[in-house]
């Protein structure tokens, strides 16, 4: 059987960089199927590119992913690994960086990475992480795209489940 997980991406007090653990909890309403696990990855970059390397077929990140829409726009992308640094910073926790830090330990300890699939959403409120001030609460138009988002991760999870590396279909909320 295979294994598919789903980890929500953010700081919770970086406004609507908090998307991924949102849509998380969200998920929580409603059981998802046998063989997909859901994790609130939270700001845990060291702590996802191990997990990345647990056995899973494919790995579902939910993060917000500022990419010039309008905000709240949903994005499903797959990351290319010709993209990822050379040398990943293993204390940030952009998905990007983890990924390239769990290539890297793949590479040493013989393990495999999953096929990855990022779910982001264009933030309107998502201050640097060294700015002091802090903002709890999505912005109104992220905070309407979670419900959406949720139902994408469900459908994009099952058919990972289903088949690990077929072309995805549910790319759409």
């Amino acid at each position: 059987m295979s294994r598919v997980l789903v980890a929500g991406i953010g700081n919770v007090f970086l406004a609507d960089d908090a998307f991924g653990p949102e849509v998380v909890a969200a998920l929580r309403e409603d059981p998802l199927p046998p063989g997909v696990e859901l994790w609130d990855a939270g700001i845990r970059g060291m702590e996802l590119a191990y997990r990345l390397l647990d056995g899973y077929d494919a790995v579902v990140l939910v993060d917000a992913a500022p990419r010039g829409g309008a905000p709240g726009t949903l994005y499903l992308i797959e990351p290319d690994g010709a993209s990822w640094p050379a040398v990943p910073e293993a204390h940030g926790m952009d998905p990007v960086t983890v990924l390239a830090l769990a290539r890297d330990l793949a590479v040493d300890g013989a393990e495999r990475l999953p096929r990855v699939v990022v779910l982001g959403c264009e933030p309107e409120l998502c201050p640097a992480q060294d700015d002091p001030d802090v903002m709890v609460g999505l912005s109104k138009a992220v905070r309407q795209a979670v419900p959406a988002a949720a139902g994408l991760v469900r459908r994009v999870a099952a058919q990972l489940l289903r088949e690990p590396g077929a072309e995805l279909t549910a790319r759409t909320a």
